[in-house]
């Protein structure tokens, strides 16, 4: 089932919500009202109806009360739960500051998060290219997929340490290593 007008309503829910800081998504649980014609692009774009989202404060709203259930995503408020399409992660991580043994990472939508045991980098790689694809966890299940710019100079301050006797290549933030590709693999 398609719901046609949620935007709006998902939209003034949100901004009611937030007012107090950020939405309790996790401790909702109303109704599921069916999916909505929504859209995060791989590289973070919104799409609302086949269309872009140009406003940068409504994605930013839309994004404090994204959820996702298995692997499903949906915008949740206290009244209302709705379907939505997500390409690969719902956030993209644009940029990143290094400074004390942490790794301080930015989304999209402004969102900041420091990589540590409570949010891990993890990297997957394509089967068929070997390509990686890296991630830093944000908030409950949700991750940003970390940009091609910040991936390459992550990787010139990276280093090897051993995992399970094998060496890796990685990185460190706030004393954890995050393994990105076994040592003997690079190049």
């Amino acid at each position: 089932m398609i719901v046609k007008a949620s935007a709006e309503s998902l939209a003034s829910a949100a901004k009611a919500a937030s007012k107090a800081g950020s939405p309790p998504v996790h401790l909702w649980n109303p109704p599921f009202c069916g999916d909505l014609d929504m859209r995060i692009a791989r590289d973070g774009t919104w799409f609302y109806l086949g269309t872009p989202i140009g406003r940068f404060e409504l994605v930013k709203l839309f994004s404090s009360i994204i959820r996702k259930d298995g692997e499903d995503y949906f915008l949740v408020t206290p009244v209302e739960k709705v379907g939505i399409q997500v390409d690969d992660a719902p956030f993209v991580a644009v940029d990143f500051e290094a400074a004390g043994g942490v790794l301080t990472f930015e989304t999209n939508v402004g969102d900041t998060v420091e990589a540590g045991p409570e949010h891990p980098i993890r990297v997957e790689r394509d089967p068929e290219t070997g390509e990686p694809s890296p991630y830093v966890h944000i908030r409950a299940n949700l991750e940003a997929l970390i940009d091609r710019k910040s991936f390459y100079r992550l990787v010139e301050i990276g280093e090897t340490e051993a995992v399970e006797g094998t060496d890796w290549f990685g990185l460190r933030s706030h004393g954890a290593f995050f393994p990105i590709i076994p040592a003997a693999e690079l190049g």
